[in-house]
């Protein structure tokens, strides 16, 4: 088994971009389907690289793994998207070891998120770790860390008021709607796209804006009808998209394609249309703008709302980052007794062996000898031993690496490395 512990030899990197410095063009160069996804954890195993894993949702892409060095993962990113390494560059970022760890965790509780406190991103880290596990690229770090970050999002969605109300990216566009559309309950709403953000957008808009003018199209119709079956609402063929986006008053286009779902040939538009494109990357066309009755608003628009639940969370943010050091904590101890077990479990082993070999020459020369004794004072001498040598390991005073290397040199230890 190999040493999934942190060492110079061998570095855990987080590299990835976000909505702080990309916008939706870049991100949306970088974006990650499942095959993709797939396709950079079978190259990662080619390349014998020891545990990746890789996330992207409409406001980030990352990758999380072992590497000599983080071009080796940048290179895996970029060959899988269209980006570039010289654009990926311009707008990334790179984490190392413990600060690698330290991102995840932020990430992984809404405290990295476009609108804070916004806990979807946890179920593309559980997807991610599937996704790893299920290509063989999963490692015990790798499945630790994911563990503790979701242990350490539970306790704060539980334990503090830092997800309160419905601000996610979903419930800002419903927002928009409510803020700047009058007589919301009247107006026609044709939701394009039924994933995880449509089906948020939709449940919000039922729950906010009372009206039942709603229609939903997708590309898989079953999946549009499982949603409208639950809140009585009216489904379309794919093939009816045009007809129903000139009938609509809005339209919310939460497909996830690569290249633009709606354009300005779909629209005809006699009356306004609202069009709310919460897809990365951009699913509408920039070309509709070219339309005078056609108001256009991008998911990064819709981030930047902001109110007084938002400022509310912002309270939290110091008993956030609490549970997080608390759950991280009990991560690096893991990390560390990983670190040093298998020097420990070698140097027991071999005062185990000399034990053995004292206790059959001495029942050989004593008459008399108390084997059952001998063998219990002789295991709680090792047992205490061996505890002195964890603790001292444990010591943050310690150099760690130069003593386990002095211990293995001592007792001329043999580690098995794989």
């Amino acid at each position: 088994m190999r040493n999934y512990h942190i060492s110079k030899h061998n570095s855990f990197y987080a590299v990835g971009l976000s909505y702080k410095k990309a916008d939706a063009e870049v991100r949306g160069k970088f974006s990650l389907d499942v095959p993709a996804i797939d396709q950079i954890l079978a190259k990662a195993k080619e390349l014998e690289i020891d545990g990746l894993l890789a996330i992207s949702t409409c406001n980030r892409t990352e990758l999380y793994g072992f590497a000599q060095h983080p071009y080796q993962l940048i290179k895996l990113l970029c060959d899988q998207t269209h980006g570039t390494v010289e654009e990926f560059q311009e707008v990334a970022y790179v984490y190392k070891n413990h600060d690698a760890i330290t991102h995840m965790f932020k990430v992984g509780t809404g405290l990295d998120s476009q609108i804070l406190g916004d806990f979807e991103i946890i179920s593309q880290i559980k997807q991610g770790f599937y996704r790893a596990k299920k290509q063989d690229m999963a490692n015990p770090f790798l499945e630790r860390l994911c563990n503790s970050v979701i242990q350490a999002s539970k306790r704060i969605k539980t334990e503090t008021e830092l997800s309160s109300g419905a601000t996610s990216v979903a419930f800002a566009s419903v927002k928009y709607i409510l803020d700047n559309v009058a007589d919301i309950s009247e107006k026609n709403i044709l939701l394009f796209g039924t994933g995880k953000i449509g089906r948020n957008t939709c449940e919000n808009l039922i729950k906010h804006s009372n009206n039942s003018h709603i229609t939903l199209i997708n590309r898989t119709r079953e999946k549009a009808e499982e949603i409208a079956g639950k809140f009585h609402l009216t489904v379309k063929d794919y093939g009816d998209l045009q007809t129903e986006i000139r009938k609509a008053d809005i339209l919310v286009v939460a497909t996830g394609a690569q290249l633009p779902t709606v354009s300005k040939a779909l629209i005809y538009p006699k009356k306004p249309l609202l069009v709310l494109d919460l897809s990365v990357p951009k699913n509408v066309s920039d070309d509709v703008l070219d339309l005078e009755n056609v108001t256009l608003v991008h998911l990064d628009q819709l981030s930047q709302i902001t109110d007084d639940t938002l400022a509310k969370r912002k309270e939290y943010v110091p008993k956030a980052e609490a549970i997080i050091d608390h759950v991280k904590k009990d991560f690096l101890k893991w990390l560390e007794t990983r670190k040093f077990a298998p020097v420990i479990n070698a140097l027991k082993e071999k005062l185990n062996t000399m034990k053995a070999e004292e206790i059959d020459f001495h029942s050989k020369k004593i008459n008399d000898f108390n084997q059952d004794q001998a063998e219990m004072i002789s295991e709680r001498i090792i047992q205490k031993i061996t505890k002195q040598f964890a603790n001292h390991l444990k010591s943050s005073e310690v150099d760690t690496e130069d003593s386990l290397e002095l211990i293995q040199k001592v007792f001329q230890l043999e580690i098995d490395s794989k």
